[in-house]
């Protein structure tokens, strides 16, 4: 299956080099090169890549920088002459850490890192927390909460706890039913099902109260698609 990617990096003979060591990888489809973390915000909206092979220290602002600003995010692949970022890279779950000159084999060996690009959608989950286990339905979950390479979930079944399970917040939502499901910023996925109410917080971005008293705010951009969805 191919994979869209987007090179981000201020240094273009770097993007050079990257695009050509890529050549040896076919299921890795280059649909832009960005020089700056805004020229790539605009084409990862553009594009919704499944990779970003991204720099970190770029003029303006940094790949963390830009990270910050996406509600969902792809795979991440840092490709960067610093190695002191290598920790914080990890902490926002990168799939790995390239240095420059970028060598093939660790290349290749970064790619076999990648997530499914397409899974069977999710009709059940099985989760257990102790001692307790639940077979879910997608349309029981409330909210799931982003916590690196894991995910909280929030069910009426559960009463107060909220288990922890070792699958990341993108990969459940590629699995979860669009129509059901809504990413309310780069943390939270909310079931549309299960608001009980919207309000406009002082910043001017939605605020979904769901069942179970649960409040979540919206992201500037994904209030804007939610009242382009909803027709508000």
């Amino acid at each position: 299956m191919t994979r869209k990617a987007i090179l981000i990096d201020d240094e273009r003979l770097a993007r050079v080099e990257l695009r050509r060591l890529l050549t040896n990888h076919p299921q890795i489809e280059i649909v832009a090169e960005a020089a700056n973390v805004a020229e790539a915000i605009k084409l990862i909206h553009q594009h919704q890549p499944h990779l970003l092979f991204l720099d970190i220290e770029m003029p303006g602002a940094t790949g963390f920088d830009l990270l910050e600003q996406l509600d969902s995010t792809p795979d991440v692949i840092f490709t960067t002459a610093f190695d002191e970022y290598a920790l914080k890279a990890f902490e926002v779950s990168a799939l790995d850490y390239l240095l420059k000159p970028i060598a093939a084999n660790r290349l290749a060996q970064a790619l076999t890192k990648l997530s499914p690009v397409t899974e069977a959608p999710l009709e059940h989950l099985f989760v257990k927390d102790g001692d307790r286990c639940w077979f879910l339905k997608p349309a029981d979950l409330t909210l799931l909460e982003s916590e690196g390479n894991y995910t909280r979930l929030f069910f009426q079944q559960s009463g107060t706890i909220r288990p922890l399970i070792l699958k990341s917040l993108q990969s459940l939502e590629d699995r979860l039913p669009k129509e059901l499901f809504f990413r309310a910023n780069r943390k939270h996925l909310i079931n549309l099902n299960h608001i009980e109410n919207v309000s406009l917080n002082p910043a001017d971005n939605l605020v979904a109260t769901l069942k179970g008293n649960h409040e979540v705010e919206l992201s500037r951009r994904q209030s804007n698609l939610f009242k382009s969805r909803l027709s508000l």
